[in-house]
């Protein structure tokens, strides 16, 4: 968490992943809420005291709230125990902040208490869009170090449209098997068509299941709750992580509340101010270099399926690819019992987010050059967030679309040439240039956002982290470059690896400086690399 229908593409599911990547075990479902989507987390009851006897309610903040906000401000949070480790509690938010009278939804938030003396709360985010924080609260010892652990309230929630809170859902289990196992690299104008009906219907699927929301789970509206839930938990300033995805939300806050920026690490980091466009050709030339990253292990083993050399290996990959549309492999113990072109892309570009998956990867190149394509397809489930049952953990795959099409719509990129736009991808990426071409569902969205962000200099605000990894996938370390030089307070942290995010996966000069600003406040110099 980036589309070409059911492929990555420019609008579709590339910047998904949590930061934690090769933790995903520990995230793939949230029991302690019932497993529930409709609604948000059970509230109501005492706040459960903490491990050192401290009640942790807190009293919220309405000081400063907009006009004909202060209701929401000013509530009171009730935190019930949700899980022998969590707390859970809802926030409500107005639909519209337009029309704060006119509606409101309840956000699900998880609390995991501080293992020590808390001092406060830090609110994460894993990404997405679509991805859910309270997943990704209940890893909090994968998410955060343990000093940091000690002292801080990790908090969790899933955005508006997201998990369990109001989620978008468009398509059935069922369907969303058919939108991703769809072909997405059409050859000939009768699959073109078939793509571009296939897009149409998601998006008019979408309309129609989601009603007046679907205009309503832009990044801006999103980053308006969380100063919400800042208030809420009484903090007069946010302390916040984020991951990917995650990332553009917090310079999204910053921008609209410089002044209650506290202590904020952006960990994967996206350049606010691309377009659909540019972001595609971003993650194309970071795909393949991370592809080509892969690669080079792989060949380096002496014992590589896709050839003995890099250059024989990286094109073996397209061809194989081609190989599966004309000829799918059969996969045993899941639902879906045939390996296509689109399971098998998204098999291959999940391993490229954590050197972790390298060797799964490598293993399941060799079981489908013996005709089994199940491996593969246990790394497609890894990314969709989808059991072998059929079942998906939440409505990630869904959400994505609803919150990129507002906030990168496909009529801002009116009049390009589509022959030319798809030469360019396949130019910055041999290998998967062909699947992150197009606009998607986006052409055919039925809602458009209702507040937009011009300047993300977030000028006043206090010193802001950056984080980029220089062969990151999903977000190419050039995006941390420029989100660093485009925030007024930006400090640029770059980790020299492979891999998506750094703080908690990389080495300890990354999380030393990161855990040394929130501990005490100390901002590396600008520029650090690790």
């Amino acid at each position: 968490m980036a589309t070409d229908r059911p492929a990555p593409g420019r609008r579709g599911p590339v910047v998904r992943l949590v930061a934690a990547v090769s933790a995903l075990a520990l995230l793939s479902g949230c029991s302690l809420l019932d497993g529930s989507t409709d609604g948000a987390a059970s509230s109501g009851g005492p706040a459960t005291p903490s491990a050192d006897g401290a009640d942790r309610t807190s009293t919220p903040l309405v000081e400063g709230a907009p006009d004909g906000l202060e209701p929401f401000y000013g509530q009171q949070l009730e935190w019930a125990e949700c899980q022998t480790a969590f707390e859970c509690a809802s926030l409500e938010v107005p639909v519209d902040y337009a029309d704060p009278a006119g509606g409101s939804i309840e956000l699900a938030l998880l609390r995991a208490p501080a293992t020590g003396q808390a001092r406060g709360a830090l609110v994460v985010n894993p990404g997405g869009p679509g991805a859910s924080g309270v997943d990704y609260a209940t890893a909090a010892g994968a998410v955060v170090s343990p000093p940091v652990r000690e002292v801080y309230d990790i908090v969790g929630f899933d955005p508006r449209g997201v998990a369990r809170s109001a989620p978008v859902t468009c398509y059935s289990d069922e369907q969303m098997d058919q939108l991703l196992g769809a072909d997405p690299s059409p050859d000939d104008p009768a699959e073109e068509e078939a793509a571009r009906e296939g897009q149409e219907d998601f998006a008019q699927a979408c309309a129609a299941n989601a009603g007046d929301l679907l205009g309503h789970v832009s990044t801006v509206e999103a980053a308006k709750d969380m100063d919400v839930l800042r208030a809420a938990l009484g903090q007069e300033q946010l302390d916040y992580l984020g991951a990917s995805y995650g990332t553009f939300l917090g310079t999204t806050y910053a921008t609209l509340f410089p002044e209650r920026v506290g202590r904020f690490v952006l960990d994967g980091a996206i350049d606010p101010d691309l377009t659909g466009l540019e972001m595609g050709l971003g993650q194309a030339a970071g795909f393949e270099r991370a592809t080509r990253a892969y690669v080079e292990d792989c060949v380096a083993s002496g014992d590589c399926p896709l050839g003995d050399d890099v250059e024989t290996a990286m094109a073996a990959i397209p061809v194989f690819l081609d190989e599966v549309d004309a000829d799918p492999l059969p996969v045993s113990g899941d639902t879906v019992t045939e390996l296509t072109e689109g399971w098998a892309m998204y098999g291959i570009i999940v391993a490229m987010y954590a050197q972790d998956f390298w060797p799964i990867l490598t293993q399941a190149f060799q079981r489908a050059e013996q005709g089994d394509g199940t491996l593969l397809m246990f790394l497609a489930n890894t990314y969709a967030s989808r059991g072998s049952d059929g079942e998906y953990t939440g409505n990630g795959m869904q959400a994505i679309y609803a919150v990129n099409c507002l906030d990168r719509p496909a009529d801002a990129e009116v009049d390009l040439d589509t022959d030319a736009v798809q030469e360019r991808f396949e130019q910055a990426s041999p290998t998967w240039g062909r699947y992150l071409a197009g606009d998607g569902a986006c052409e055919y969205w039925p809602a458009e956002a209702t507040e937009t962000v011009e300047d993300y200099s977030a000028q006043g605000a206090a010193p802001i982290l950056v984080i980029g990894t220089t062969r990151d996938p999903a977000t190419p370390h050039e995006w941390a470059v420029q989100l660093a030089e485009t925030l007024d307070s930006g400090v640029l942290i770059s980790f020299d690896g492979d891999g998506h995010t750094a703080y908690g996966r990389s080495n300890d000069c990354v999380d030393d400086a990161v855990d040394a600003y929130l501990l005490e406040g100390a901002v590396p110099e600008g520029g650090l690399t690790c």
